[in-house]
């Protein structure tokens, strides 16, 4: 095992959804002549899938280990213009032969498929869980002072050049997304492991020895090509639903008459998004449950609807003002999407103005 290398490969996010918060991966490389040169992948899985979004959501996808030769590897993040990090693990040979038997039982069919959770169990976990367990000793971490960030502050930190990916995770983490997190659980992004690698050491028999030897470029930085997305983002798309809104509002109130077109959109609206969060409920992924924004965003609008279309009487609009000042008080305690303030204002608007009515 003297001639192996192993190492831990940190990959740069592209353009792709599915890879805005970076890849990792371990390298196995025998530096003989005509040795293996393979790239140890846990982020293996397949779209194609039938409902694989509705499960991705639902956390009930499957990823698999897979193994692929290194220049393959290298040409994918190439092609893609993206960074590839790699950190040479200093094992002794006995923790070499331990990560390779590791790997060759998790390559099994019976192994190499396991249950994905973005937060806890990915595919930079995995990695790391097995290098650890491999390790004889242990590794001891250097803890970052001040660096204590929510799930939430890091997936936005990823997505910043991504704004409706962000507003589509914030709609669907909860108030548990909000919380500080660990050195362990900041290690779900590919980065962060890095990071501590670089500052780990391994203890055994009385001595330390760093974690890492040598850490190197295993692909440049290219240009990446950016795919334009849409133009407006979700707080400018509904700033002008709140302007539309306020302007309804005061025609509304001066020529005492409803745009029931109007309140059947918002009611549309709000109920598609109170589905998408109740179904969450359900979910496997545990930062998903509880979730704040469901005050509003909830299914009730669905069983009013009818009512609201025939210009009917209904107590809908009573209870959707007592809703919105809960949810109001509920952003104290969890960081909602962006823009949805807007949306809890134009409904706000229309209660008052049916109670005003009632009055």
């Amino acid at each position: 095992m003297d001639s192996v290398e192993i190492s831990l490969l940190t990959c740069q996010p592209h353009d792709e959804i599915y890879s805005l918060y970076g890849h990792t991966a371990i390298r196995y490389h025998d530096l003989r002549k005509g040795g293996l040169d393979m790239a140890f992948n846990y982020g293996v899985f397949d779209y194609r899938k039938s409902f694989f979004v509705i499960r991705f959501v639902f956390g009930i996808t499957d990823y698999e280990l897979g193994v692929f030769p290194y220049r393959l590897f290298q040409k994918e993040y190439h092609h893609f213009g993206s960074m590839v990090t790699e950190q040479v693990l200093n094992l002794t040979d006995e923790e070499k032969a331990a990560l390779q038997q590791a790997l060759a039982i998790n390559l099994e069919e019976e192994n190499r498929i396991y249950r994905y959770n973005y937060f806890y169990h990915n595919c930079t976990t995995k990695a790391r869980d097995i290098i650890e367990q491999s390790i004889q000793g242990r590794i001891e971490y250097e803890e970052r002072e001040d660096y204590t960030p929510s799930y939430r502050d890091m997936v936005h930190e990823m997505t910043k050049e991504n704004p409706w990916a962000a507003f589509g995770n914030d709609l669907l983490l909860g108030i548990l997304a909000d919380q500080k997190t660990t050195r362990e659980q900041q290690e779900f992004l590919p980065y962060n492991l890095m990071y501590d690698f670089d500052h780990a050491s391994i203890y055994h028999l009385g001595e330390y020895r760093p974690l890492v030897k040598e850490r190197r470029i295993g692909v440049p930085a290219g240009v990446q090509i950016r795919k334009q997305g849409f133009p407006l983002r979700p707080l400018t798309c509904f700033l002008i639903l709140l302007g539309i809104g306020t302007a309804i509002f005061l025609w509304e109130w001066k020529s005492r008459r409803t745009l029931v077109v109007w309140e059947v959109l918002l009611m549309v609206t709000t109920g598609t998004f109170g589905i998408t969060l109740f179904l969450m409920l359900f979910s496997q992924h545990p930062t998903v449950n509880l979730n704040l924004q469901i005050i509003l965003l909830n299914p009730l609008p669905w069983f009013f609807l009818w009512k609201v279309i025939r210009g009917k009487q209904t107590r809908y609009w009573q209870v959707t003002t007592v809703l919105c000042v809960l949810f109001l008080i509920g952003s104290l305690f969890q960081s909602y999407a962006e823009g949805i303030f807007s949306l809890a204002l134009c409904l706000l608007l229309q209660s008052i103005l049916h109670i005003k009515r009632l009055d």
